[in-house]
């Protein structure tokens, strides 16, 4: 599907970088394929040496030609970019972007010609292949164009199609979601050692312990609500912890947590 395919991309960051080591290492298409624009020359260098790429400093030498441009800036600086871009990409090229709160209406706007959209909301775990993301179509992409979006990101994790009014909450959630699971991760950690657990056992024991919970909820086999009666065993340790948690709330806190992100994912689109 990508094959002698051109793709230009714009923002050579962490989470561009993970699209980039993703499509070259995963297979979909040569490094010689891709020519990534960044302002940072040392970042450019990067990437060139970790995948032989072809970089450059000027977006619109990326997209010139590009069959494909992924869109990994920052949302703040995506109306520059679009202006700067919208006569440099071809009529016929797949626009992906990854900026936060930006909606496909916008970039179709700035860019015009019935330009063919894929809104995407990836997160950080993408960065070691273990992403979580969502993707919306614009009003003019195509079903090949979903099936090629979702290809990308599928070597870097899990993809999900969802509609766009629901991007927000996509967000809110699984975009903002490591960062909830790292300050619980950090609290058990905490815990541990107070316990009288050493630093790095306390934290292999409850990163693992994420880790492995999060697989037996993927597999699918059972709901997270009995997989937690499978663990709390009639007056055990487990249900003494739980007790805790719900005394405390937790439940709640998690809920309003991704409530507030999606709030403010809408914020960073213009939307109230």
């Amino acid at each position: 599907m990508m094959e002698g395919k051109q793709v230009g991309v714009i923002g050579g960051g962490k989470m561009g970088g993970a699209l980039i080591g993703g499509m070259v290492s995963g297979g979909l298409l040569p490094a010689s394929a891709l020519t990534v624009a960044d302002t940072d020359r040392t970042r450019l260098e990067e990437l060139a040496k970790s995948y032989g790429v072809h970089v450059t400093k000027d977006n619109r030498e990326a997209v010139r030609g590009a069959d494909l441009v992924l869109l990994s800036v920052k949302p703040q600086n995506m109306a520059e970019v679009l202006d700067e871009l919208a006569d440099a990409i071809g009529p016929s090229a797949l626009v992906i972007s990854i900026a936060a709160g930006i909606a496909t209406t916008f970039i179709e706007e700035r860019l015009g010609k019935g330009a063919r959209v894929i809104r995407v909301m990836p997160n950080m775990p993408a960065l070691i292949g273990e992403g979580a993301a969502a993707l919306a179509p614009g009003s003019f992409a195509t079903e090949t164009d979903l099936k090629l979006a979702k290809r990308i990101f599928d070597a870097i994790g899990i993809t999900v199609e969802v509609k766009e009014a629901l991007m927000d909450a996509v967000t809110g959630l699984s975009g903002s979601g490591p960062g909830y699971a790292f300050l619980i991760i950090e609290a058990l950690t905490d815990a541990g050692v107070r316990m009288g657990l050493s630093r790095d056992v306390a934290l292999r024991l409850a990163a693992q312990s994420l880790l492995g919970a999060a697989r037996l909820c993927l597999k699918g086999e059972h709901h997270p609500a009995e997989l937690r009666d499978m663990v709390a065993s009639p007056g055990g340790t487990t249900l003494a912890g739980l007790k805790v948690l719900e005394d405390g709330k937790l439940r709640s806190v998690l809920m309003s947590a991704v409530e507030a992100a999606t709030r403010r994912s809408a914020e960073l689109g213009g939307r109230k």
